[in-house]
């Protein structure tokens, strides 16, 4: 008999032979030979295109360098034609270049040149020995000073063209300067990077050049050191070449397929490319990049195919004729497999029908094999599914009797291999209730005839239960039973569970929730351990439990929740020492470890508490350290039994979880104890802080600053300087929670009331300061925590004053800004100190004018000025009163003192805004005139001249003096802004008037500061 995989295969080859598959087929293999030739000719055409390609562009960069190497051998020529001569006058030089016939022989070459190497010392003998030459408009190009000059002097062909270059210097531009610097240290030639040739101003089509280069030298080789050639060097021969005429016709006809693009340099960027054969074309399917050096410079070229001149047309239509021809045959091969397909289903569809009936009756015998199989094999999954579930199942006839368990069920229950559970089912259910907390709990099957169970009588259907189990040792396992029909007899479905890890976690986390209430609300530690206690206690009704907490000093034991021992019990063990043998507690905490005691009776730890152990009915002791978080032992959890007890893995993760649970319990409390007692300190120091203290909430301004971000806004500072309604409403939002007595001290409040709704941000900020609050605003909406200003604010009675505000956003408030503290600090009277103290310090306490100090420090600040803005003058006068001493020796010093004020005044009358007057010593005055030119100093200083003496000095008994002044001038200007310099200059002109008579002005210019003019300082 055939088997299915035999039947398949030939159904599978009779499908292939089909008139609708085997043409496919065909076709579609033809098809696929047709592709894999037109693949290979279109990769033999890529890889010619190729060769093609890469041959084109060899040949190219070969003819660039041969090009290039050709006309360097122009320019020995001509570095020959000066070695072989001392001087090579302008028509030699012309008639040598004519004879190499340049446009006929060399296209890209805009001429050869030579260029003197001029002293700085020699420009002028040059450009007059040029001109005597015949060109009498010569000069040397672009004018300026430089340390030497290589201006060209010989350029043939001299056309239109290049007689723009004639006098040009290369060497006051970088790019031509390095060539040159390059090839008369080296000896050898050099090309410039890209430039734009002098030749190119005025041409209709502007291209990129360069130069090359070549040192001539005054003294025959050889010339071995850099400073030999240095000081040798008498010149350059040079030629100017434009990169697109360089390039013309280079290649020949196979360059014009190519795209070429030079780039001076390594890189390849827009602002260093050189030439590009065709602008803006198409990115080709080939390219390659190549580097070229030429007199010591490098070059970059992009060589690319442009597209369509590939000359691969002939390639692509023979790979094209393959694929048409391979497709018509491909067709015709199709169709005549067809004809032979059909034929042949015709032929064996006779044979088919004749076999029909001896098919059918293997089909019938085959099916029945089949049914077999696969009812064996039913049995076997049924059984490995059973084997792999979590759950463990157990079946039973309700008649007594065990049909059938899975693995997990005999694993759930430590059912031994020796037990004869399928014979006897009330063994087996002897050995489950043995298990159990409670052996009474129903859970065993009846002798026959009926089963006897809670809900089930006789002829009823079995509804479905569930129980919870809890076993000796700690396992929780949850029950269900249903009713199933097995055939035409009813049985009934046992399903158990191992829930213990859920119950702990609901339990822990019940315990948990408990605890966490109790921390919230305040509650005793002792109240909090001991609900951590009851916890475990609930659903372990066989245990008693107890929490000893380590002292401060960490030697003793004491009792922080055991409600269910005994009470003499606890009080025999609190404050017992931890070395006094105190237990299983005292050796965990001691060892940091969890200790095992089975047997109170037998345990050598107990030795010391046994009777007391006895006397309590303590059999077994199970004892966990409690860690803090930092690892520290804070105390132990302690598990009890009233019999020799060994725990199971589940009572091991029952007090590790019970531990932890407590330590962190006794944690929070204390935590919680430290953090009432912390508050309370500062609300101590915050209520008798000497500095003002306000709490704010600035959540809603948050809030607000947030839309105004949203809106666009970036610059917030700038934009609520602009806005001040924005700004007062920003700061209507702001609300106080919290004063301490010294701000309601600073702001006026009366003493002994907090009324807060009387005090506003005006009390922090009044609406001088409220840009600095839009400063402060800005910075704490860029998320910083700090900010400090100085301003003035409004007390309650309307008095404003000045203060310093400091703003802090407590830790974790930087988002939402709901707890800021302010403090304020009144710096009103320390204002008023820091400006008499600077009025001390820069008044003449005489005549109230500036003192020398302030004087001589307002001169540097317009010595700076005029160095920032050299265009703008100044003036400095120096005043003497004429004959003073006199005045002191006849009338006295009080009378001296009030001519000095009386003058102070007078110069006062006549002061600009911008001026500056000083007394600078005894009758010593000067004056600082910004912005003023010498002429209308000189008109100030004579009217304040006359004005003084005019004016008659009236002393204290009613004398009147005339007195009269000598004015020296002196001006500083950004060529000369030096305020010490002009100063001696005004004194020196000061003398001079002195000198001259008295009751005068002197001018002196800053001409007096040359070496060699002396001029006295002047006295009296």
């Amino acid at each position: 008999m055939t088997s299915p995989a035999q039947v398949r295969l030939r159904r599978l080859r009779q499908e292939l032979l089909s008139p609708s598959v085997l043409p496919a087929l065909v076709l579609g293999g033809c098809l696929g030979v047709t592709a894999v030739l037109w693949q290979g000719a279109v990769d033999d055409a890529e890889q010619e295109a190729q060769v093609d390609f890469d041959s084109r562009a060899r040949e190219l960069v070969n003819n660039l360098d041969q090009r290039m190497q050709t006309y360097v051998q122009v320019l020995y020529g001509a570095q020959g034609l000066f070695a072989s001569s001392q001087s090579v006058e302008r028509d030699e030089f012309r008639s040598y270049v004519g004879g190499q016939e340049l446009n006929l022989h060399f296209p890209g070459v805009h001429g050869v040149g030579y260029m003197r190497l001029v002293g700085a010392g020699q420009l002028d003998a040059h450009t007059a020995m040029v001109r005597r030459e015949g060109y009498p408009d010569y000069r040397v190009l672009p004018a300026g000073a430089r340390d030497w000059y290589a201006p060209i002097v010989y350029l043939e062909p001299f056309n239109d063209s290049n007689r723009r270059a004639l006098g040009f210097d290369p060497a006051s531009e970088p790019t031509r300067r390095a060539a040159l610097e390059q090839a008369r240290d080296s000896g050898r030639p050099a090309m410039s990077g890209k430039i734009r040739l002098v030749q190119e101003a005025g041409e209709a089509t502007e291209q990129a050049g360069f130069l090359v280069v070549l040192p001539v030298y005054g003294q025959p080789p050889p010339l071995r050191t850099l400073a030999e050639r240095r000081a040798a060097i008498r010149g350059w021969v040079y030629a100017p070449f434009r990169t697109g005429d360089l390039m013309a016709g280079l290649g020949g006809p196979r360059a014009a397929a190519l795209d070429v693009e030079i780039y001076d340099g390594d890189g390849i960027l827009p602002a260093t490319r050189m030439y590009d054969s065709v602008p803006h074309s198409a990115a080709g399917l080939r390219s390659m990049r190549q580097q070229i050096s030429i007199a010591g410079h490098r070059w970059t070229l992009r060589i690319g195919m442009l597209p369509g001149a590939a000359g691969g047309a002939a390639r692509v239509g023979k790979a094209a004729q393959i694929a048409a021809s391979g497709a018509a045959l491909s067709l015709l091969l199709a169709w005549l497999t067809w004809l032979l397909a059909r034929g042949r289903v015709r032929a064996r569809a006779a044979l088919a029908h004749a076999r029909t009936l001896a098919d059918e009756l293997k089909e019938g015998q085959t099916t029945l094999l089949v049914l077999a199989d696969g009812a064996q094999r039913s049995q076997a999954v049924l059984r490995s599914i059973l084997d792999s579930t979590i759950d463990g199942i157990l079946v039973d006839n309700l008649k007594g009797t065990v049909l059938n368990s899975n693995r997990r069920f005999r694993e759930l229950w430590n059912v031994p291999e020796q037990l004869d559970w399928q014979s006897d089912g009330a063994v087996l259910m002897a050995h489950m209730c043995g298990q159990l907390q409670h052996p009474d709990c129903g859970l065993r099957l009846d002798a026959p005839p009926q089963l006897t169970l809670p809900g089930v009588q006789r002829g009823a259907a079995l509804a479905d239960e569930h129980e919870v189990l809890h076993l000796k040792d700690g396992r929780v396992i949850e029950q269900h039973t249903r009713g199933v029909q097995l055939g035409s007899e009813p049985a009934r479905l046992w399903s158990f569970r191992d829930i213990t890890e859920r119950t702990q976690i609901e339990q822990r986390e019940q315990t948990r929730r408990h605890v966490l209430e109790l921390l919230a609300t305040g509650a005793p530690l002792q109240t909090i351990l001991e609900s951590v206690v009851r916890g475990v206690e609930t659903d372990n009704e066989d245990m008693l439990c107890s929490i000893l907490l380590l002292d401060e000093q960490g030697e003793h034991l004491l009792v922080g929740a055991a409600p269910s021992l005994p009470g003499f019990f606890n009080a025999a063990v609190h404050g017992k020492s931890i070395h006094g043998g105190l237990g299983a507690c005292g050796e965990a905490v001691l060892t940091r470890s969890r200790v095992i005691v089975e047997d109170i009776r037998n345990a050598p730890s107990w030795a010391a508490y046994r009777d007391l152990a006895l006397q309590a009915r303590l059999g077994s002791c199970w004892s966990d350290p409690i860690y803090g978080a930092g690892g520290n032992v804070l105390g132990t959890f302690a598990i009890y039994h009233r019999d020799a007890r060994r725990p199971s893995m589940a009572n091991i993760a029952l007090i590790e979880q019970a531990a932890r649970l407590a330590g962190i319990a006794i944690e929070q409390a204390q935590a919680a104890v430290a953090l009432r007692a912390g508050e309370a300190r500062f609300r101590s120091l915050y209520d008798h802080a000497p500095v003002a203290l306000w709490e704010q909430d600035w959540s809603a301004v948050r809030a607000a600053l947030a839309e105004l971000e949203l809106s666009g806004i970036d610059d917030l500072a700038r934009y609520l300087q602009a806005n001040p309604s924005q700004l007062r409403r920003l700061a209507a939002l702001v609300r106080i929670l919290d004063v301490n007595a010294a701000a309601l001290a600073q702001v006026g409040a009366p003493a002994g009331r907090k009324d807060l709704a009387a005090l506003s941000l005006a009390q922090n900020f009044d609406a001088a300061a409220l840009p600095n609050f839009a400063l402060a605003l800005a910075a704490l909406a860029q998320g910083r925590h700090f900010f400090a200003c100085e301003g003035s604010f409004e007390r309650l009675d309307g008095v404003t004053r000045l203060n310093e505000v400091t703003l802090l956003v407590m830790p974790g408030h930087t988002h939402s800004l709901d707890f800021v503290i302010v403090s304020t600090l009144d710096i009103t009277e320390r204002r008023r100190m820091d400006d008499e103290l600077r009025v001390l310090a820069t008044t003449d306490f005489l005549t109230g004018l500036p003192n020398r100090r302030e004087f001589m420090g307002r001169l540097a600040d317009e010595e700076g000025r005029l160095q920032r803005e050299i265009s703008d003058r100044a003036a400095v006068l120096l005043l003497d009163i004429d004959h003073f001493k006199r005045i002191n020796d006849e009338h006295g010093h009080a009378a001296g003192d009030t001519v000095l004020r009386q003058l102070a005044e007078l110069m006062r009358d006549g002061q600009r805004k911008i001026d500056m007057l000083g007394r600078i010593g005894g009758e010593e005055f000067a004056i600082l005139l910004p912005g003023t030119e010498l002429d209308a100093a000189a008109v100030f200083a004579e009217r304040l001249r006359v004005r003084v003496a005019e004016t008659p000095m009236l002393l204290a008994d009613g004398t009147a003096l005339r007195v009269t002044v000598s004015i020296g001038l002196a001006v500083m200007d950004g060529g000369h802004p030096d305020g010490d310099a002009a100063l001696i200059r005004a004194d020196q002109a000061l003398y001079c008037a002195k000198r001259g008579g008295r009751n005068r002005v002197e001018l002196l210019d800053v001409e007096a500061d040359r070496p060699g003019v002396q001029v006295p300082a002047a006295s009296d």
